[in-house]
């Protein structure tokens, strides 16, 4: 898989010049056979140094590489893969904030989502 396109690449770069910005995540990246999962919000110009919320058994903001993530390879010769539906939706700091409240990103997501949606009940 591909693991960022080239829109994503320049939405990410934009990112990464606008430093001071608490970013919307641009993209998600997992390991589909377990831990791992990494959502980016910028890159910088090296095209390699991404930056945005790593979470391998405890969320983390920090920087990351795409070169590094690419070469993983996983069992039945699978690597980490993009998540095509991610939408991002909420800034790098509340997801952040999320994912060290309830222990991880996948959390996080339930939780963040969940309060987002309209209630079905009616009220």
């Amino acid at each position: 898989m591909i693991l960022l396109t080239d829109d994503l690449r320049e939405r990410l770069l934009a990112n990464g010049r606008d430093r001071g910005a608490d970013h919307v995540p641009v993209v998600k990246f997992f390991n589909p056979l377990g831990q791992g999962i990494w959502l980016a919000s910028e890159l910088d110009a090296d095209g390699d140094t991404l930056f945005g919320l790593a979470d391998l058994g405890f969320p983390e903001l920090g920087s990351f590489s795409l070169e590094e993530l690419a070469s993983i390879v996983l069992p039945f010769g699978m690597g980490i893969e993009r998540d095509i539906l991610f939408t991002g939706d909420f800034p790098i700091s509340v997801w952040a904030e999320a994912a060290r409240e309830a222990g991880s990103i996948r959390a996080a997501e339930r939780i963040l989502y969940r309060a987002a949606s309209p209630r079905r009940d009616g009220a």
